[in-house]
């Protein structure tokens, strides 16, 4: 034990790695938005997020050798490319254009609410007071902000308050899904299979715009700095710092997400929104700062 100690990085470093991953996924909305206003739909925009970052773990996995698994394990893989690339991504996308970046972002990290339901059911976690609690705060939280009106002056989308509840949904099945299959295997393989089989998922439901070059940049830069690195970057921190510690840091995520919709776009949230936001965060640090520690 004190060998494998010795031999592991330090928590700087991971407090860093977890830091730039919930930079790049805090980049996603914000950007998005200027490729929405081109024209370019939803699902291009996860179709291409999909490529370019599936063709990087690809290809790092032939050259690391990380392919290599059973035949039942690629199905699952490819498959969970449906729900966890092609919707997830899809709906993301879907809540940004119909209710701005900061809402899509703060919906989306209801995520662990869902974890919580999740384990009681299929992992025996006991469903104590503080989840209880917790689940209530942040449905409270989310009628607030929903009801409240977007960030973007507009009217309330069903549609886009829908799909940002269904991406965090979507995005808390990576917690049960990686919970079962990375124990043996390494992030770079899951993502090698699942993430290429949620493009060829997405193209034939994509239609294709023209795109300008700016465009191009910034398809490539969500495949490449908020898929390839932002994953692999988590990962690593996930090596270096306890769970606890990772899930913190990535709540950053949204407040990111939030002030740079506020920066570009002059997205601002309603009293009554700033304050469902807040309950949500509250319920989300509530379930990971209080829950016993396993022993």
């Amino acid at each position: 034990m004190n060998k494998l100690s010795a031999k592991m990085p330090s928590a700087t470093s991971g407090y860093i790695f977890v830091l730039f991953a919930a930079t790049c996924w805090g980049l996603i909305g914000p950007l998005a938005k200027f490729i929405l206003a081109e024209g370019i739909s939803p699902q291009e925009i996860s179709f291409w997020r999909s490529v370019f970052g599936g063709a990087f773990f690809l290809i790092h996995a032939i050259v690391c050798n990380l392919l290599h698994t059973t035949f039942k394990e690629k199905i699952i893989f490819s498959l969970f490319g449906v729900v966890g690339v092609a919707i997830l991504f899809t709906v993301y996308q879907i809540a940004v254009k119909e209710s701005g970046a900061a809402l899509a972002a703060i919906l989306l990290y209801t995520a662990p609410i869902w974890v919580i339901i999740f384990s009681a059911l299929f992992f025996n976690e006991p469903f104590t007071k503080i989840k209880t609690t917790s689940v209530f705060i942040a449905l409270l939280g989310v009628v607030l902000l929903s009801s409240s009106g977007n960030a973007s002056n507009t009217q309330i989308s069903i549609t886009g308050i829908v799909c940002g509840l269904l991406a965090g949904f979507c995005y808390s099945l990576h917690y049960v899904f990686t919970k079962k299959y990375l124990s043996k295997h390494s992030p770079i393989t899951l993502y090698a299979y699942c993430l290429p089989f949620g493009a060829l998922t997405l193209f034939p439901v994509t239609e294709f715009a023209n795109k300008t070059n700016s465009a191009w940049a910034i398809l490539f830069f969500l495949g490449f700095l908020s898929t390839y690195l932002a994953y692999f970057s988590y990962c690593k921190g996930m090596m270096r710092l306890n769970a606890t510690k990772v899930a913190v840091i990535a709540n950053l995520e949204p407040v990111i997400a939030s002030l740079l919709a506020w920066w570009w776009w002059g997205e601002l949230f309603p009293p009554l929104g700033l304050l469902g936001a807040s309950l949500i965060f509250f319920a989300i640090f509530l379930i990971i700062l209080k829950e016993p520690k396993k022993t």
